[in-house]
């Protein structure tokens, strides 16, 4: 399917959020799935090649577009990404993927983010808030610090727009940050999740060494493994 650039826009320290007009064509898709994109060929190539897949971090209530956001690496994906301008063409195939919100709306969530993996989830709570959703959810979020934080301000408005919301922040290495610092292990969990934990689902996503750790700590904390899904973003 062809699509064309509408929008691009940094969104943290080195983060490129692209939004991409379908040209007509409408998609079908759950929040928190991936679709693969491909860029044309600008002179740049490695052996990972131009084709990615890439979490929606759009939500299925935008009509006519799907968005992506990514760290900038030094790859030919991402030069190529850099260089390209608005209006340019790319080749994208359907979103795909299992990593999505539940349906059941009646249990409350816990989405555990770090660095990049908020794409999924800024998916997911654009969609509750413009379907008027009754999900409570509490997102965990962690960074390095706020410069490195993609969507901080968007998400401190949705906290105040939707009334099943709590964000936790967590900055691991910024001096100047006056609230958590912890690295979200199962002490983190009992601190800022109420009543029994097995009473909530858990969604995480992030980087691998991450999101395994994360599993780590909710099995210390005494969290079935039945209430985990985990997503794992390795470099792209």
């Amino acid at each position: 399917m062809r699509a064309r650039i509408k929008d691009k826009q940094e969104v943290a320290k080195e983060t490129l959020l692209v939004t991409l007009d379908l040209l007509g064509e409408e998609v079908d898709f759950v929040p928190g799935q991936y679709f693969f994109v491909t860029l044309p060929d600008v002179g740049h190539q490695d052996e990972r090649g131009l084709r990615r897949h890439i979490s929606v971090v759009t939500s299925p209530s935008e009509c006519g577009i799907l968005g992506f956001a990514t760290r900038m690496r030094d790859s030919a994906f991402k030069r190529s990404l850099r260089e390209l301008p608005v209006g340019a063409g790319v080749d994208v195939e359907p979103p795909k993927g299992n990593f999505a919100l539940p349906e059941e709306a009646s249990r409350p969530l816990v989405f555990v983010a770090g660095g990049i993996g908020i794409t999924v989830f800024r998916s997911m709570l654009r969609y509750i808030r413009e379907e008027r959703l009754p999900y409570q959810v509490t997102l965990l979020y962690s960074n390095r610090d706020r410069k490195s934080t993609a969507f901080l301000d968007e998400l401190v408005e949705l906290e105040q727009e939707l009334p099943g919301l709590r964000l936790v922040l967590t900055m691991t290495q910024d001096p100047d940050w006056v609230g958590e610092t912890r690295k979200i292990d199962a002490g983190f969990f009992r601190a800022h999740l109420d009543g029994d934990l097995n009473g909530y689902a858990y969604l995480v996503a992030g980087p691998p060494a991450m999101a395994e750790g994360v599993q780590r700590a909710l099995e210390e904390a005494g969290v079935a493994g039945e209430n985990v899904i985990a997503e794992r973003y390795s470099g792209y």
